[in-house]
């Protein structure tokens, strides 16, 4: 236990490992390591902004060539608000709107006419219409009325918001109340929501802000209350909160300078899911030190040697453990998708962050406080322990005999062990089979926030694709065409605007085209490529031989569309980049291929398993109907990186044994061993990913739901049970090509096929 894993990128060499463990751990290496750490966070904070700062919520998640972008260009282009967002101001009065409510829409639109909001760039002027019109532009039973007011698509979720506030200021202005503050239902009152595409960036944006800090303050109570708890220490369970916060504040200005200078972007959501990963990634690192020096100092007086020792036979797991999940979130910048992207800097930074504290400030603290890290249960060694009895006058303590533990149960029974975790799991991954997904943003919102109330009024009274509209252009060369009445005879279409006109090139026309169902919704996205077809067939009909690059489709559908379509992509490249990285990493660490594959294999099924399981809780257990597209890839990179985390750890301290006794030993006392750290760990991770499942955010509570789902599979089931029996089963083969010296007792003793 004592001499660290030395092969592949674990063999640091031994010379190196104790240098570095000697000097921070030193009389004056402790104080110098701390007085180090706070000085980079002080003056990277001094110099360089905090990551929160430089947020941009607002940035593209499409590239300038995706379909539905080069249409916004040609909608721009053409019909100069192409481009414009709109916001929806939904009006509604139960017993049907009034002539004074009429009247007051009128003053609104005519004064934002004559003094416009400050990112706004078009209004309908009522104020100019004849009341015939406006009234056959109210809901059928005249209770509901929507207003577009089109927005400049520069504009941020944060500058929008200050036009919205601004919005609502002129409203109760002129109503003399104010009717966004009124219930939407079971009232005869005027009541008003801000809807579309506006509406929505402005809830998703304050969704994922608010995140931010309730996810810091609630991570934070978990881990602090779980330590607490597994250790009953409260020194110990500063000592990981302590390092997380340290490595956030070196993280938080690094990602801040980066971004500043337009290398990176980052967005409430990446910073929000970081601190999580910090915290829970984090702090297992941690713990892989601190528990193996909880065990150390059970047999070695000298805190020093004992952290040193502690140190040489976890630093391999840890550096390994970190740089496999470094390496796979860095995979993310393979994506093309925005958000992918932008997950993959902050996420792989702060564990690289992390993983320099946990080798270097962890040790350190661990030094300074020694043995009282584990106050009031201090570790001591037997002659101690005897020595503190001998003062008080008493008997020393019978020491309790270590139980066999799980590892016992694995290695009298291999073959049952594994068959039956591989039933479990397969069966669970099978369900993953039913998954169902959605793009629809606004469906993972609260029922109760603005822009979804606001969207209900909308489908309930009028129809449900005006909430977003496509825009189907196509270039005419100046010839007659039947596309309107083609468009029309569909029958997912509700609505289909007369043409318009070009005005650069006259030849190309547009419809504003209205789905009859959610426009958001995944039957509306499957849509797209139908309307291109009807275009590019109506175009064929009047005699154009070549219309596929004739054709352009613009809107929030055709978007989603685009999204699902490079998310597939991103998911072809991703994941087997991820699987091959991490297989090279292990195959280099253990030099076993055996070992590689079905370690691999193992953190790969239970990824299945965990969506099958996530897809049970959330359908048949809350009535989820679809998961939100992005959480497969997500689950993935994290579960699959983290996973292996656990078994590095386990399958180290196996093969570190393996070199003094039998394998089927090495096993029993491998699993035994890291059997408490890794639940503790994996218990910590989970939580910090169930956080995320007590926000109001559909698409955080199914991926914290999903990951914690994975990772509690990981420490329970993979870990303990099915890894450890596959190597017992294989015995010395798990170690091919590798070579292992086996003694002759140790050959007549290795576990039996």
């Amino acid at each position: 236990m004592e001499n660290t894993l030395n092969e592949g990128i674990g063999g640091i060499g031994v010379k190196a490992i104790e240098s570095v463990s000697r000097a921070v751990t030193g009389k004056r290496g402790r104080w110098v390591t701390l007085a180090v750490w706070i000085l980079l966070v002080a003056v990277l904070s001094v110099v360089w902004p905090p990551v929160n700062a430089v947020e941009d919520n607002n940035a593209a998640n499409l590239e300038s060539t995706a379909p539905s972008v080069v249409a916004d260009t040609v909608a721009e282009r053409e019909f100069g608000n192409g481009a414009d967002v709109p916001a929806l101001v939904v009006w509604k009065r139960s017993g049907g709107l009034s002539e004074d409510d009429l009247g007051k829409l009128k003053a609104l639109t005519q004064a934002l006419t004559e003094a416009p909001l400050q990112d706004q760039t078009g209004i309908i002027p009522l104020y100019q219409l004849p009341d015939p019109v406006l009234l056959s532009q109210l809901s059928e039973d005249k209770s509901s009325f929507v207003l577009p007011i089109l927005f400049d698509p520069e504009a941020d979720a944060d500058r929008l918001k200050e036009n919205v506030e601004a919005l609502k200021a002129k409203v109760k202005e002129i109503f003399g109340e104010n009717p966004f503050e009124t219930p939407i239902d079971g009232t005869d009152a005027l009541s008003a929501r801000v809807t579309g595409p506006v509406g929505i960036s402005i809830d998703a944006t304050a969704l994922f802000s608010n995140a931010d800090v309730t996810l810091l303050i609630a991570t934070v109570l978990l881990v602090m209350v779980i330590l607490l708890l597994i250790y009953r220490s409260p020194i110990l369970a500063l000592i990981p909160i302590a390092a997380v916060g340290f490595a956030y504040g070196v993280t938080s200005p690094l990602l801040g300078l980066l971004a500043e200078q337009g290398i990176i972007i980052v967005d409430a959501q990446a910073i929000a899911i970081m601190t999580v990963l910090l915290f829970g990634a984090g702090t297992d690192y941690c713990l892989f030190l601190i528990s193996h020096f909880r065990h150390v100092l059970t047999e070695e007086q000298d805190k020093r040697t004992a952290l040193v020792k502690a140190f040489k036979g976890s630093s391999g797991a840890i550096a390994m453990s970190g740089f496999t999940v470094v390496i796979a979130l860095l995979v993310l910048l393979l994506a093309k998708y925005g958000a992918y992207q932008r997950f993959a800097v902050p996420f792989s930074l702060s564990i690289l962050v992390m993983g320099f504290a946990s080798l270097t400030l962890v040790p350190a603290l661990l030094a300074i406080f020694g043995r009282a890290s584990f106050y009031p249960f201090v570790p001591r060694t037997p002659e101690m322990e005897a020595e503190r009895a001998r003062r008080k006058g008493k008997q020393p303590r019978a020491r309790k005999q270590r139980s066999e533990g799980i590892g016992a149960l694995v290695i009298k029974g291999p073959w049952t062990i594994m068959l039956a975790t591989l039933i479990l799991l397969g069966g669970l991954a099978g369900f993953s089979t039913q998954l169902k997904y959605t793009f629809d943003l606004l469906s993972s919102f609260p029922s109760d926030m603005e822009s979804r109330e606001g969207f209900t009024v909308i489908g309930e009274q009028f129809s449900a694709g005006s909430l977003a509209p496509v825009k189907v252009m196509v270039d005419t060369e100046g010839k007659a065409n039947d596309l309107k009445e083609r468009l029309e005879s569909l029958p997912y279409i509700a609505k289909v605007g007369e043409p318009q006109q070009g005005k650069e090139n006259k030849q190309i026309q547009a419809y504003e085209v209205e789905f009859s169902m959610n426009p958001y919704s995944m039957e509306a996205m499957d849509h797209i490529p139908d309307l291109r077809e009807a275009a590019e067939q109506a175009l064929l009909a009047a005699g154009i031989t070549d219309p596929s690059d004739q054709v352009w489709i613009s809107g929030q559908t055709a978007m989603q569309y685009d999204t699902e379509v490079i998310g597939d992509r991103d998911a072809m490249v991703v994941i087997p980049v991820v699987i091959l990285l991490i297989a090279l990493l292990l195959l280099l660490y253990l030099r076993s291929l055996v070992a590689t594959i079905y370690l691999i294999g193992t953190v790969v099924l239970s990824f299945f398993s965990a969506l099958g399981l996530g897809w049970i809780i959330l359908h048949y257990g809350f009535g989820v109907e679809a998961i939100q597209g992005a959480i497969p890839l997500y689950a993935f990179v994290f579960l699959v990186a983290l996973g292996e985390d656990y078994n590095i750890f386990m399958v180290s301290r196996i093969w570190q044994k393996s070199k003094t006794m039998p394998l089927k030993q090495a096993i029993k006392e491998g699993v035994n061993e890291t059997s408490s750290v890794i639940t503790s760990a994996g218990i910590i991770l989970a939580g910090t990913f169930a956080v995320l499942a007590t926000l109001p955010m559909q698409v955080l509570i199914q991926f914290g739901t999903v990951t914690a789902l994975g990772v509690l599979l990981d420490t329970f089931i993979v870990r303990p049970l099915l890894v450890p029996s596959i190597t017992a089963i294989l015995g010395r083969s798990a170690f091919w090509p590798g070579r292992r010296d086996f003694s002759a007792d140790q050959a007549k003793s290795k576990p039996s096929m």
